[in-house]
């Protein structure tokens, strides 16, 4: 390399070496601020560090103890986004917080909640006027890119789930009141793996698609044995039934509304079969206009 080209890539080289020791710093700094309580570990008498030891994130990370460990050393290494999304998540990072680490980690975060989810205001507009009708508009990835006031109560309460997390597939498997909530849960959970692999074969590779997957294998038994019977349905209208923590049973049906000629966007509304199921909803859009 010659002079002038040492000196022309020096600045970028100082620039990324610096951007590793913050990305360092950030990371010990987070972790020496979670008590081990705070992920369901014991503090144990003999612990000295202060937060979470290095190994512990590792494991919860489902990353490997050296590679960590390199990480907080600064050390010139690779990081793939689903890698810097599993330790924002361990990490207990909040919005700006997120942001931050997947900036200093030289990565883009593909979550919705980090972008602009190309949800228009006539759109929206649409989902209130279907009130008290449950409906929310969902991309080919499960993500709920925008939603009503009574979907956000059919299942629990979807305004206290942090905005990264709002996937129908990762509620489905992991979040306890959507669980609960669900009727048939062990023929929806087979139902949605099968969809999912049907939607994923348009986007292997893709970042957001394999940061999806690594989750819900990394945090899901139950996904993982359904995703490894390889089976494929596609969409198709259905009944569902659910028990409403504030209104009880709820019979209803699902409709898939496609916004573009492919695949991709669609609004998804929950009409009632019943008229003691369409009560039930306007007592929940009730419900949820007073909280």
């Amino acid at each position: 390399m010659s002079i002038m080209a040492q000196e022309t890539a020096a600045p970028a080289m100082r620039g990324s070496e610096i951007r590793r020791h913050e990305l360092a710093a950030f990371l010990r700094s987070r972790r020496e601020r979670i008590a081990p309580e705070q992920v369901g570990l014991e503090r144990g008498v003999r612990r000295r560090t202060p937060g979470l030891r290095r190994e512990e994130v590792a494991q919860l990370s489902a990353v490997g103890v050296t590679w960590y460990t390199w990480l907080e050393q600064a050390r010139n290494i690779q990081v793939s986004v689903q890698v810097v999304d599993a330790l924002a998540r361990t990490l207990m990072l909040d919005a700006s917080e997120r942001a931050h680490l997947f900036q200093l980690a030289g990565a883009t975060d593909p979550t919705p909640a980090a972008s602009c989810s190309g949800v228009t205001e006539a759109q929206r507009e649409l989902l209130r006027q279907l009130e008290p009708v449950p409906a929310c508009i969902q991309n080919s990835r499960y993500d709920i890119l925008a939603y009503n006031r009574t979907y956000a109560r059919l299942l629990g309460d979807l305004d206290a789930v942090p905005p990264e997390d709002r996937n129908c597939m990762l509620l489905v498997y992991t979040d306890s009141d959507w669980r609960a909530a669900i009727v048939h849960l062990e023929d929806t959970q087979r139902l949605m793996a099968a969809r999912l692999r049907a939607s994923m074969a348009g986007h292997l590779g893709e970042p957001a698609w394999k940061m999806l997957l690594k989750r819900l294998e990394t945090e899901s038994p139950e996904f993982r044995e359904n995703w490894e019977r390889y089976e494929v349905v596609g969409s198709r209208t259905k009944i569902k039934e659910f028990l409403n923590p504030y209104v009880g049973h709820l019979t209803l049906e699902h409709t898939d509304l496609w916004l573009n000629p492919g695949p991709g966007a669609r609004m998804v509304t929950y009409t009632p079969k019943n008229e003691e199921t369409r009560r039930r909803l306007e007592k929940l859009y009730e419900i949820a206009r007073a909280s």
